[in-house]
């Protein structure tokens, strides 16, 4: 053993310079190899010194540390400043210049025991128990071995490299990946804190679970984000048609003030120039009424001042004869002069002043312009409005949304809407008209029938009063939904025939068949097939092979689309029809599945009992639907072994009053109970062939096949082929059945064609 002494002095770092250098990027196993090579030398001699900088670089590198180079300054000088505050006593430096020796544990000439130089070494051993741990171990481990190879296994120095390792090991630990999440903290921790660090009793979840609820999270704040950036967004649009609206106020306002203005000046104009020649007038009436009295006074001045000089000569005659006469002019009145002057005297002098010179105070009449001022700010009344036509599928079976406008700057308050439905008959007008107040420039009204033509006007109104109506417009609701006839309904394999009827009095515009084909995996609310535009009540559908289809009818007009019917199911299993009771003989009942006949009496076929147009009147007989699809069609008809009846096809033309097969528009199968045997015929045109039927079927099968012209009948219990008529069909057929004597018939529909029905 050597000394601790001999890696107490300066000289200790300067020790095996190029071996410890290159040792980062050496594997464990190479360090090994070296070590056991380097165990057989006693002594080396000391070279240049030991770079410890370029080991912490090539550490630092090995843990990923050298892209953080402020942690590896870090890490360098904390490792200096403990390497120089724990050197041995400076009596030890002499003898480490005599040289150092390179010693390891795993050498094979090494003398002492392996524990005792596991105790000397320190973390040579726990490298080697570290290649049976988790990678991250074993090179913590490497690194520790690699600084005890380097001369500091031994000692106390030893000691505190391989503390300082086992905290970089923690330090490494700590900084190991999160691999959980605390809900609690919101920060991602390692499984080993939630079992026993800080956040044992925290709720944690999976990272991706976490990030996927994060990501959710936040799409949920972008979502709300997008939303208020929207509603801001449809704000500022706001804003900017309030902007644009204040505008247009201020110069429709300006534009009144100024209109206002303008009648004012030239009322109060107007006034003025009243007011003026009314005083010129009175100045005039005035002048000329002082004219005139001033013209009478002189006149009464002249007379007074002749008579004055009369007086005086006269008075002055000394004749008296001649005093006692008056000279007038041209001629001499006699009479007593003193009469003359008294009658004078006697007339009254006006001498008060016809007028006065003050004049009458007139006062200007400004009401006019008052009320002219105050209507600056009132508003005039709106113009009519100009309602909308009706858009199409704007309406629903009982409600309308009617639209109109105001095609000028006027204000408006409200709008009065008022409605009344259509009608044809002579007191349309006394219909009851319904009248509504609304803000907006539209309105949808409600309770309204199905189907049925409204009317409809609009008036505005604001405080100056109601304008006049707009034009009358008509709008029409949506129809009611049809009603599919359920026993009108034909189906085969390969397509079906739809019946159904309007529930609205006035006619609709067309119809739409929706079809939804049901399946175990499929909603049945998916609609597969649309067909648009029926102008009947009636489609034929081409349909899949043994699928079932659920079917919905919809009416149409103007005002939009009804709701769906009440939906059936279809089944293209194979051919289904039903019982057409207009046909049915008055004796011969239907039962309630619709599929059964029966009749309990035959005592008097021709009775009096109320017999239809369509129906059978000699034979008891009754047609089933028509059969309007080519190809092959088969059914089933479940007889009793003691009933007698007939059944087959006929046309819809065939004799009400004959037989079933008696003629030649029908053909049928019949069966009847002779004191020998059971017969059997098949008739048309009255004629049967010669056939025995040894065992009398108890279910037969017809099939009818259009394209090649055979109608073949079957014992279905059998299998057995009975009879086939070998006839071509011009027109399409109906199914018929007929019963000859008390008994019941059961038909049944929907059946696959049997592949034994192949001949």
């Amino acid at each position: 053993f050597y000394h601790m002494d001999l890696y107490g002095s300066k000289d200790r770092f300067d020790i095996f310079p190029e071996e410890l250098s290159g040792r980062g990027d050496r594997s464990l196993g190479d360090m090994r190899r070296e070590s056991a090579l380097s165990s057989k030398k006693v002594q080396r001699p000391q070279e240049v010194g030991y770079d410890l900088e370029k080991e912490v670089a090539e550490l630092a590198k090995m843990y990923g540390l050298d892209e953080d180079r402020e942690k590896e300054i870090e890490f360098l000088g904390g490792h200096l400043e403990k390497v120089e505050s724990r050197r041995p006593p400076a009596h030890t430096e002499k003898a480490g210049s005599q040289g150092s020796i390179y010693n390891t544990s795993k050498s094979s000439s090494s003398v002492e025991d392996p524990s005792q130089s596991t105790k000397q070494q320190g973390l040579p051993d726990e490298a080697s128990q570290g290649e049976n741990q988790s990678k991250g171990r074993a090179d913590d481990e490497a690194e520790s071995n690699i600084w005890s190879k380097g001369g500091l296994s031994s000692g106390g120095m030893s000691d505190e490299w391989n503390s300082q390792a086992v905290s970089e090991e923690e330090e490494e630990e700590e900084e190991e990946a999160a691999d959980v999440f605390c809900s609690t903290c919101k920060i991602p921790i390692r499984a080993f804190d939630k079992l026993f660090g800080e956040h044992k009793d925290h709720e944690v979840a999976q990272l991706p679970s976490a990030l996927e609820s994060e990501k959710e999270e936040i799409h949920k704040n972008m979502c709300k984000l997008e939303e208020q950036i929207a509603q801001m967004e449809n704000v500022a649009s706001h804003l900017e048609e309030i902007f644009i609206t204040v505008e247009e106020n201020f110069g429709r306002q300006e534009q009144n003030f100024e209109v206002h203005y303008n009648d004012a000046v030239q009322v109060l104009a107007q006034k003025y120039e009243e007011q003026l020649e009314a005083l010129g007038e009175e100045k005039r009436q005035k002048l000329e009424a002082l004219y005139e009295q001033l013209v009478s006074c002189g006149k009464h001045l002249d007379t007074c001042k002749e008579l004055t000089d009369e007086t005086q000569e006269l008075f002055l005659e000394n004749d008296k004869a001649e005093f006692m006469k008056v000279k007038s002019f041209n001629y001499i009145i006699f009479s007593p002069y003193n009469y003359r002057l008294e009658e004078f005297l006697r007339k009254e002098v006006d001498l008060e002043l016809s007028t006065l010179p003050d004049f009458e105070e007139r006062v200007i009449d400004i009401s006019e312009v008052e009320q002219l001022m105050n209507s600056i700010n009132a508003i005039p009344a709106p113009c009519a409005p100009v309602i909308n036509p009706q858009a199409p599928s704007a309406a629903t079976g009982t409600s309308l949304r009617v639209c109109w406008g105001l095609f000028s700057d006027d204000t408006v308050e409200c709008y009065q809407l008022c409605y009344k439905p259509v009608s044809n008959e002579r007191h349309s007008d006394e219909q009851a008209e319904h009248t509504l107040k609304v803000k907006e420039t539209y309105c949808t009204i409600t309770d309204l029938l199905p189907n049925t033509q409204y009317e409809f006007w609009v008036s505005a109104l604001n405080a100056s009063g109601i304008s006049p109506p707009s034009e009358r417009a008509v709008y029409v609701t949506a129809p009611s939904p049809p009603t599919i006839k359920t026993k009108k309904i034909r189906s085969c394999e390969n397509a079906a025939l739809v019946c159904w009827e309007s529930r609205d009095l006035n006619p609709v515009d067309s119809y739409t068949v929706e079809l939804s084909k049901l399946t175990d995996e499929e909603n049945d609310d998916i609609i597969t097939e649309s067909i648009v535009g029926i102008p009947n009540c009636e489609v034929l559908i081409h349909l899949q092979p043994t699928q079932k289809y659920r079917v919905c009818v919809r009416a149409q007009n103007l005002g939009g689309s009804s709701e769906r019917s009440e939906p059936v199911l279809i089944h293209t299993t194979g051919t289904c029809f039903y019982l057409n009771e207009d046909t049915a003989h008055p004796l011969l009942a239907i039962l309630d599945d619709g599929f059964t006949i029966s009749c309990d009496e035959l005592e008097n076929p021709e009775c009096d009992l109320p017999v239809y147009d369509n129906s059978f009147t000699r034979c008891i007989a009754i047609l089933g639907s028509l059969i309007p699809f080519p190809g092959k069609h088969y059914w089933e008809v479940e007889v009793e072994e003691d009933t007698e009846y007939r059944t087959g096809v006929a046309f819809e033309n065939t004799p009400r009053h004959g037989h079933l097969g008696a003629n030649n528009s029908s053909w049928c199968m019949r069966h009847i109970i002779t004191p020998s045997r059971h017969k059997y015929e098949f008739l048309h045109s009255g004629m049967t062939p010669d056939i025995r039927i040894t065992i009398p079927p108890r279910r037969i099968g017809i099939l009818l096949d259009y394209e090649n012209c055979r109608l073949s009948f079957f014992n279905a219990d059998l299998a057995q082929h009975l009879h086939t008529f070998k006839s071509h069909f011009q027109h399409y057929v109906h199914p018929c059945f007929a019963l000859e004597t008390p008994g019941i018939l059961r038909i049944h529909t929907g059946i696959t064609t049997p592949p034994w029905t192949a001949l």
